[in-house]
């Protein structure tokens, strides 16, 4: 349980000037004068440099902040500025000849203004940079910080950072820089308007033709040629946003190429072949091998691919639900690739991410017409930890209709056009902004009342500041971006001196209000242990509905739709806990572990059964469905796939997207195939020590996308987490 300190004891009466007394924060802001702010600062000074008992203990602390108190009140009857109550409790510091206790609130005081000067200043971070600070380098598991175009972004994104932090709103930019929400992508927005990630409309693209630089494209006469194509879109679109960008039910969009391949070579064939019954045959042969060489392309060109900031596209390739000759068989091209690795080592792909749907009738039981594919997607999985599944009939609920998740985990709800048509493609997402549940409960110091209050005034900010994130984005102009907005990658083309507000507004595009650490958060008032306790898990869940209720309200106000959105955290994991610990001290279950917990995953120190864990976290989406992800862990599985397709069944009815972490490490020097140990940094062979990345190959799951920890380092909190995750099945 947290400690908290004793709280003021002392009233303030009810005709004091106290009572309405507003506190004009640095940010502008006003907010009602609170005693216990001042006590909280002054206890914890005193702990710091261990005061005599007499000091320390909570009543003469009490009296101080009484005298303050009375000081303020005979002083100021409206408005008193943030710095003028600290004058005041110095002054009274020192007449009180607590001279110790004075040294240390200013010191820290003193600090506090440093910090936030640092934040804006360039040379500051730009040193950070230059001496390899891992919170710098290793903010973003896929960039490789060694390479020149890697570290000429993260010098840009320095600069980004700086004046972002200068164009938003003065109390969004000093509750991100305190860590009471973090704005996310500081280092693109809202320096440029760019939006997040997308789901793209390769359809139309292909079929109507597009422009990329000075090329103007037709739409491709083969299968070969579509995927050039759509590597190509890929990377374009990829370096005019900074989020994922996802196709979906790529094997129904690239079957009718494939289907001119077909026709291609039933025509060679009657051409050359006497014998009419072999024509098919032949044409089919050569049309599967056209299949898996251009998927294999594809692969091979996204993993190749380096976009302007630095890093492999984060890309992700939904399909499962075709059932013609063409669809499977670019269904299963897409998976055998996966299988077979890439390069002579055959090494895990990292990218695109693979996303599988399940649906009754189609692939789930044996009697299925495309059973046999799942059958290679979990053999795919149990050895390349890809695909991860989605579950067409539970995510249709979730989420209002079936698509891939826009990168990772930001789905977009159920829309339908002026026409009535329902589109998914050509939608995209226009930011983050998350809030720190942790800091709020260890606030309230186990006060649910006060727990809702701080809430609600955070909540508050991040609406200030999601609200900015739209404005922002509607500063763009189609020019800015032609491959989204004039070449068909965001769905309609817009001209150049059209808004881009036309793609946004009216609920077609989202922008996502997300949360961390709810485990910790129950864990401040009902202790470490709290999952099997239905009470903590019902408040758990009331955070999240109280959330989503503003959401939609907002929503509704604005036109835009507003999401909850269960954050990746890749970094932020280790951000928020990291300042959390400079605040709090180290708490039990909350900032000892050196990590938040991800959403609303289970404690990952503990190891419930795959069903136990998801029978737990299926009450969650149905909140944030603006994104979510669930994963079990497991031992290895390659020689029992039978295991895999249990959980992946129990879950159908129940779960809408669901990833499988299982051992794929592989050592290069010894042979050995499994888990390897983690050590300070990164991971090592359990059976010779090789933590070499060019002769070993460690894929995690860093959140929703996989990672390569050895070849591209996390920061510390993540790398933590990622080693204290325990297995859900033996």
């Amino acid at each position: 349980m947290l400690k908290t300190e004793p709280k003021v004891d002392f009233i303030i009466q009810a005709n004091s000037p106290l009572h309405t007394l507003k506190v004009i924060k640095r940010d502008g802001r006003k907010v009602n004068f609170d005693a216990q702010k001042i006590y909280a600062a002054l206890f914890k000074a005193a702990e710091t440099i261990q005061l005599s008992s007499e000091l320390a203990t909570s009543e003469h602390i009490q009296s101080i902040v009484k005298k303050i108190s009375n000081e303020i009140e005979h002083r100021f009857h409206e408005d008193i500025k943030i710095y003028e109550i600290q004058n005041v409790v110095e002054h009274i510091l020192l007449e009180q000849k607590e001279h110790a206790l004075a040294q240390e609130y200013i010191k820290y005081r003193t600090q506090r203004d440093f910090a936030r000067s640092e934040a804006t200043d360039i040379n500051v971070t730009i040193g950070k940079l230059m001496d390899k600070d891992q919170a710098v380098v290793n903010e973003n598991a896929n960039k490789d910080s060694d390479v020149f175009n890697t570290q000429r972004d993260l010098t840009a994104g320095i600069v980004g950072k700086s004046i972002g932090l200068k164009l938003l709103p003065p109390h969004v930019a000093n509750a991100h820089q305190k860590g009471d929400i973090h704005y996310h992508d500081l280092d693109y927005h809202p320096y440029t308007p760019m939006t997040n990630c997308c789901l793209i409309d390769f359809k139309r693209m292909l079929n109507n033709g597009f422009n990329i630089g000075n090329a103007e494209v037709e739409p491709p006469k083969s299968i070969q040629t579509a995927t050039a194509q759509i590597s190509q879109i890929i990377a374009n679109v990829a370096s005019s946003q900074y989020g994922g960008c996802s196709a979906d039910r790529v094997d129904e969009l690239l079957a009718p190429f494939a289907k001119l391949n077909y026709e291609k070579h039933l025509k060679d064939a009657k051409n050359w072949i006497e014998d009419t019954k072999k024509h098919d045959e032949f044409a089919k042969a050569k049309t599967q091998k056209d299949i898996y060489d251009a998927m294999q392309s594809l692969e091979y060109e996204i993993n190749t691919l380096f976009t302007s900031n630095g890093q492999t596209p984060f890309t992700s390739l939904g399909f499962g639900l075709g059932e013609d000759w063409f669809e499977r068989e670019i269904q299963k091209a897409i998976l055998q690739i996966r299988i077979q690795g890439l390069g002579s080592e055959k090494r895990t792909a990292i990218f695109p991410k693979l996303i599988f749907t399940l649906k009754k009738g189609v692939n789930l039981a044996p009697e299925d017409p495309n059973y046999d594919i799942k059958k290679l997607a979990l053999e795919c999985a149990t050895k390349r930890m890809y695909p991860d599944i989605l579950n067409y009939d539970k995510l249709v609920e979730i989420t209002g209709s079936f698509k891939v998740p826009m990168g990772c985990r930001s789905f977009l709800q159920g829309w339908k056009n002026e026409a009535g048509e329902e589109v998914n493609v050509g939608r995209m997402n226009l930011g983050v902004v998350t809030v720190n549940l942790p800091r709020i409960a260890m606030e309230s110091q186990g006060d649910k009342e006060k727990f809702w209050k701080i809430l609600e005034e955070r909540l508050q900010i991040a609406k200030d500041a999601l609200a900015y994130r739209v404005k922002r984005c509607k500063e763009a102009t189609p020019a800015n971006a032609p491959i989204l907005y004039m070449n068909g990658a965001f769905g309609k083309r817009l001209s150049k001196t059209d808004s881009v507000d036309e793609l946004f507004k009216n609920k077609r595009a989202t922008v996502s209000l997300g949360y961390i650490g709810l485990y910790e958060v129950a864990s401040v008032f009902y202790g470490g242990e709290w999952e099997t306790n239905p009470e903590a898990k019902q408040f758990t869940l009331d955070i999240l509905k109280d959330m989503k209720e503003h959401t939609d309200l907002w929503g509704e106000e604005s036109g835009y739709h507003y999401s909850l959105y269960s954050t990746p955290s890749e970094s932020l994991t280790d951000r928020f806990c990291r300042l959390d610990t400079e605040k709090f001290g180290c708490v039990e279950n909350i900032t000892d572990k050196e990590y938040y917990t991800n959403s609303f995953h289970y404690d990952v120190r503990k190891n419930p059964t795959p069903f136990e864990k998801l029978a737990f976290e299926q009450e969650y989406p149905k909140y944030c469905s603006g994104g979510f992800i669930h994963y079990c862990e497991y031992p290895v599985l390659q020689q029992n796939p039978k295991a895999l397709e249990a959980v992946w069944d129990f879950a159908y009815d129940k779960i809408g997207y669901l990833g499988t972490n299982t051992p794929i490490d592989h050592c290069y020097d010894c042979g050995y195939d499994g888990d390897f140990e983690p050590t300070e940094r990164g991971f090592k062979c359990p059976s010779c020590g090789n933590d070499d990345p060019k002769t070993c190959d460690v894929v995690k799951r860093t959140c929703g996308y996989l990672g390569n920890p050895q070849a591209r380092p996390m920061v510390h909190g993540r790398h933590q987490e990622i080693s204290s995750r325990k297995k859900h099945m033996k």
